[in-house]
């Protein structure tokens, strides 16, 4: 399986954390769920970090089957609404940028 993170690096904006939760659970998320050939789609949202550590508020995660289902996803139409999506709600509610990095999951069913 492939998994494809999203790391939203840097800070909601302040007293922003609710409406961008909320914002991203109500327009990103369906987006990204959408994706042809996407097994999950999960967001997590961290509220603390450790001292000194890169903040990542939020990570999207996707999974897929393998790479070409993944190449098929980001060629499709509904890549650029997701894209769309994601870029209204960070440019209302965040400062800072989203680091993508696909991996080789170890994840399999019990």
């Amino acid at each position: 399986m492939i998994t494809r993170y999203a790391l939203f690096e840097g800070k909601v904006k302040e007293g922003q954390t609710e409406a961008f939760r909320a914002a991203v659970l109500e327009n990103i998320l369906p987006k990204w769920k959408a994706f042809p050939g996407a097994l999950d789609v999960r967001v997590t949202f961290a509220d603390a970090r450790d001292e000194g550590a890169p903040e990542i508020p939020m990570i999207l995660a996707i999974n897929y089957p393998d790479i070409a289902t993944v190449e098929a996803a980001l060629a499709s139409p509904a890549r650029t609404a997701a894209k769309a999506a994601t870029e209204e709600v960070l440019a209302r509610f965040f400062d800072g940028r989203i680091h993508h990095h696909v991996t080789q999951a170890n994840e399999f069913p019990l």
